[in-house]
Formats: structure tokens, C-alpha cells, sequence
């Protein structure tokens, strides 16, 4: 059964990675699995059996997920925008309660300082979302077709940057991507992929970025593990900046994708139940 939930808890996070403007790392949080999911990767090798016991389940789920929704996520945003962004933003206020309670639970005493930095994380994820109307038009479109080998380096380091911001509570991978020029070429990439298009070419890339994402993912969680040690409460109360600041940057990225939403009263009310089913999900799943 455990292998189940965490098999469900990763198939989330793996629909969080393909949305600009969520955060896998806000989920891994929300759900419950994050200090555990950060410290299996900072110490992978040391207690490696309960490890891969731990990582397998949730990563099959991220890659099923990736490999199943990338067309059904986005079409849910194309046709059903409201409630879907009400549904993906429920998950992540379902999930404060448990958040709010480890900053409570923290040994260190509050510092306005811890203040300061909730303010700091909830500015950049603010700035993120909205850097398309501060630094007007994003990067154009990268085209990974015949890269030459600073292109496949330079993928590599797209990877690295892209899984810290996986890594990272509140900020948005696939919202990076999107502003690096990234995004969508990966998304066909994958695409392809599944229809077994271009195979030797996209396995490539798709590997080599891979491979960047693996590293990205084991230097970051070292960096998290070491802040939850020596600064408890602070890394938490930044980390509540960015959960709270991503509550507000889902339905930004997402109408800034979208375009022009028309609020029609069937689709508010439909989205208004998806909320709540959404909270009761992401509260419940981060009990387990």
C-alpha cells in the first residue's frame, strides 16, 4: 500500500513538472514527501536499499505521469483553464497546514530575520510569474534540433538549473523553462518520444538532459538537507514564502499561457468544487 501512495504522490509531482507556474518541490512538500525524498537523494549510497525502496515507487510515478499527461494537462488547461488551475492550486493550500505545523514544531525561536526571508522567497516566486509583464516578451523558442556540442552542454546546464528549481518549494521548473526558451522544445521532445518519433536524436537529448536534471537534483537536495540542519525555522519560513507566493503565480502562469479566460458561471462553479477537492486531496495525501 505505501508503494501505492508514493507511486501516486510521484505521478502528481510529475503532472506539477509539466505545468508553468507549479512546482514539484511545492507538492513533494505539501504531500508529505519532501524532507524524506531530499534526504534519500543527499544520502542515496548510505542506506541505498531504503532508498530505491523509497525513489523507485515515486520516480515510475513522476515518469508515468510525464509520459501520459503531457497532452491531457494541456488540454485540460486549453479547455477547462478555471477549474483546473483551482484544482492544482487547492493541492497546494491542502498541504500549509502540515507546512505551518513543522514551523511551529522547529526548535529555533522566531527572528524577524526568518520574517525577511519569507518575504525574499515570496518576491522572487512574485517576479518569476510575473516576468513576462516586468521584462516584457520571454527568450524565443530553443531549437534542439542538430545541436553542436556547446548546445548539448549548455542542455546539460538547462537540466541542472531546471532541477533546482524541481528541488525548490515554489519555484516553477517548467515556468524557468519557459522563460529560458526551453519548454515547449522539450515538451515535443517528449512528445515524439511517445510516438516513437526521431527516437535516436530525442533519446539524446532527452539523456543528456537527463543526466543535468540528476545532478541538479543531488546538489540541490544537499544544499536543502544542510539548511533544514543548521537553520530549521528559517529555511522553513522561507519555504512558506514560496508556497504561499506559488498560490498566487499558478493562475498567473497559467492565464499568461491560456490568454484570454472567459469566467463563464458553470466553469467558476465546476472550478470552485475542483478547489475543494483539491485541498481535501493535498491535506489528506500529506497526512500519509
Amino acid at each position: 500500500m505505501r508503494n501505492v501512495v508514493l507511486m501516486i504522490k510521484g505521478f502528481i509531482m510529475g503532472i506539477a513538472n509539466i505545468i508553468p507556474g507549479v512546482s514539484g518541490g511545492t507538492l513533494a512538500l505539501t504531500l508529505g514527501i519532501y524532507e524524506d525524498f531530499i534526504g534519500a537523494i543527499s544520502h542515496f549510497f548510505s542506506r541505498i536499499k531504503e532508498n530505491i525502496k523509497f525513489l523507485l515507487p515515486i520516480a515510475i510515478g513522476i515518469g508515468l505521469s510525464i509520459i501520459t499527461m503531457s497532452n491531457i494537462i494541456t488540454a485540460s488547461f486549453d479547455h477547462f483553464p478555471i477549474p483546473t488551475t483551482l484544482f492544482f492550486m487547492g493541492l497546494v493550500i491542502g498541504g500549509i497546514p502540515m507546512l505551518y505545523n513543522k514551523v511551529k514544531e522547529s526548535r529555533e525561536e522566531k527572528q524577524i530575520s526568518s520574517y525577511i526571508i519569507a518575504l525574499l522567497t515570496f518576491s522572487l516566486v512574485m517576479i518569476l510569474a510575473l516576468s513576462e509583464q516586468i521584462f516584457g516578451s520571454r527568450l524565443g523558442e530553443v531549437n534542439l534540433s542538430n545541436l553542436n556540442t556547446l548546445g548539448y552542454v549548455t542542455l546539460f546546464i538547462i537540466g541542472v538549473i531546471t532541477a533546482a528549481t524541481m528541488v525548490i518549494p515554489g519555484v516553477s521548473g517548467s515556468l524557468v523553462l519557459m522563460l529560458l526558451g526551453y519548454y515547449l522544445p522539450i515538451i515535443n521532445v517528449i512528445k515524439e518520444l511517445t510516438k516513437f518519433q526521431n527516437i535516436a536524436s530525442n533519446m539524446l537529448i532527452t539523456g543528456i538532459f537527463g543526466v543535468g536534471v540528476l545532478v541538479g537534483i543531488v546538489l540541490i537536495s544537499k544544499l536543502i538537507e544542510y539548511l533544514l540542519n543548521k537553520y530549521e525555522k528559517k529555511t522553513y519560513f522561507g519555504v512558506l514564502g514560496f508556497i504561499i507566493a506559488s498560490i498566487v503565480a499558478i493562475p498567473i502562469s497559467v492565464f499568461n499561457k491560456v490568454g484570454n479566460i472567459t469566467f463563464e458561471i458553470p466553469q467558476v462553479l465546476i472550478g470552485v468544487i475542483f478547489l475543494v477537492f483539491g485541498v481535501f486531496v493535498g491535506y489528506k495525501l500529506g497526512e500519509k
